[in-house]
């Protein structure tokens, strides 16, 4: 299995490499050459397996031969051993036909963890290996540092930077990033929104001589691993409900596009997904798109749901590649135009992404009333992201049964689910002395050159 990038000029790497680079060196991201399938009785087989068992089957066609299967199935049962549901993922009915997929369970209490937690074993079994030392630096709005920081503390051969931007992440958030006690963890406050951290990393990395220098490697949502571990839960939750049997749908929120990606990932492996609904609260760039057909920044307005807090969704460049027919040089050229505040796509791409794709928002008051309503009908505490997904699904429900994603524990969020419900979200048992632990966090200006420097000077590299 080979990866090549959507902007046309990278080297072609492997799965080992792809991980280990992040972003490709024309600036584009990875992606398999070819999406391998699999057949209707292999996805059928599915309803006996396990989660991890299921994991090894999906991922295993994309890794090619540097994993030997006995180092795979060693990363995948570490990476959920310490998840807090023996289903990992499990399934809530909401409504008729309407499930809540729980992606909470991991030891960060958000969906990143399915993930980042894979990625952390099988950077460590990669770089053990090879006998190599990489310098992580992430980008977050909330929820993607603290699970890469679990992921990866304490390790020898990894340092991490995270990018948080200073005051929009809520407090449980910070604090999962602040306080743990490791040498090689770095939380680092920008001043600026999430989309300037993300800049900043894209900055690094397109900065050879800094990336080379430190051994920079990136674990965002830009790593082809991330979004190949999340495809896995397609899979298990579609199968529960029948798959591959009938068609199931998913309402996915999302702000940088990777998640529902992984859905668009499962439906081109064989999922006989029928609809997929991105969900955006009130910065919601992505349904823009999908109404008019430019993609436009409009600038970031803080919300209780600051996971989605963005208008440059890196993902969305996936996508525009096989919507433009893999055609490299077109996605480079808007991309280039997005520097410039944003492109329009064209008609033939836009009729593709429409024929995958319906969307839908919600503002900061149908979320909250969506929290409110659901804990009164069900009993179940909605985070605010999985709020959004769940008011979006209600419109576009059918005959065929509806997975929202339910991306975060409510209580990464109790200011916002206290107002709207009248409930107090209580913390996991493990984590319950999380505001009584010290902080470590280093403020930083949006500049490039002092955050290189402050990361020459922490790794000695």
């Amino acid at each position: 299995m080979k990866y090549i990038s959507t902007r046309g000029t990278a080297p072609v790497l492997s799965f080992e490499d792809a991980m280990l680079t992040g972003l490709a060196r024309d600036g584009g991201l990875y992606v398999p050459e070819s999406v391998p399938t699999l057949t209707h009785d292999e996805i059928a087989s599915f309803a006996a397996l396990s989660y991890e068992e299921v994991a090894f089957k999906v991922m295993r066609p994309f890794i090619g031969e540097e994993f030997t299967d006995r180092e795979l199935e060693a990363c995948i049962r570490h990476a959920y051993a310490s998840f807090g549901h023996a289903a990992r993922a499990p399934l809530k009915q909401l409504a008729s036909n309407h499930f809540l997929l729980e992606l909470f369970h991991g030891p960060t209490l958000a969906f990143k963890d399915f993930a980042m937690q894979l990625i952390g074993h099988l950077f460590q079994t990669a770089l053990e290996k090879r006998g190599q030392k990489v310098t992580i630096v992430g980008a977050t709005s909330g929820d993607t540092g603290s699970a890469a920081i679990e992921a990866f503390r304490g390790l020898d051969n990894v340092d991490v930077f995270i990018l948080f931007p200073d005051g929009r992440v809520s407090d449980v958030q910070r604090r999962q990033m602040t306080t743990p006690v490791e040498g090689n963890v770095h939380a680092l406050a920008l001043d600026g929104d999430f989309d300037d951290c993300q800049a900043k990393l894209k900055d690094m990395f397109n900065d050879f001589e800094f990336r080379d220098a430190v051994g920079l490697a990136g674990v965002n949502s830009i790593n082809w691993a991330r979004v190949l571990a999340q495809v896995v839960y397609y899979f298990t939750s579609a199968v529960a409900l029948g798959a591959p049997h009938r068609k199931v749908s998913f309402t996915v929120p999302t702000g940088n596009f990777g998640d529902i990606f992984a859905g668009y990932i499962a439906k081109q492996m064989g999922l006989p997904i029928d609809k997929l609904v991105i969900a955006t609260n009130q910065n919601d760039i992505l349904h823009r798109t999908m109404e008019t057909g430019a993609y436009t920044k409009a600038g970031v307005t803080p919300s209780i749901s600051p996971s989605m807090d963005i208008q440059v969704s890196s993902n969305f460049e996936r996508v525009l590649f096989d919507a433009y027919g893999r055609e490299g040089a077109v996605v480079a050229g808007q991309m280039a135009d997005l520097a410039n505040g944003g492109f329009s796509i064209s008609q033939g791409a836009m009729e593709f992404l429409r024929e995958q794709f319906a969307s839908g928002r919600a503002s900061e008051e149908e979320t909250m009333a969506t929290i409110k309503a659901t804990y009164e009908a069900t009993g179940e505490v909605l985070c605010p992201h999985s709020a959004v997904g769940v008011k979006v699904a209600g419109e576009h429900l059918g005959n065929v049964p509806m997975i929202t994603l339910a991306t975060a524990h409510p209580a990464k969020f109790p200011a916002a689910v206290k107002d709207a419900c009248g409930q107090d979200a209580a913390l996991p048992g493990r984590m319950s002395d999380l505001f009584s632990r010290e902080e470590r966090v280093t403020k930083v200006p949006n500049d490039l050159t002092a955050l290189e420097t402050l990361i020459h000077n922490r790794t000695g590299r």
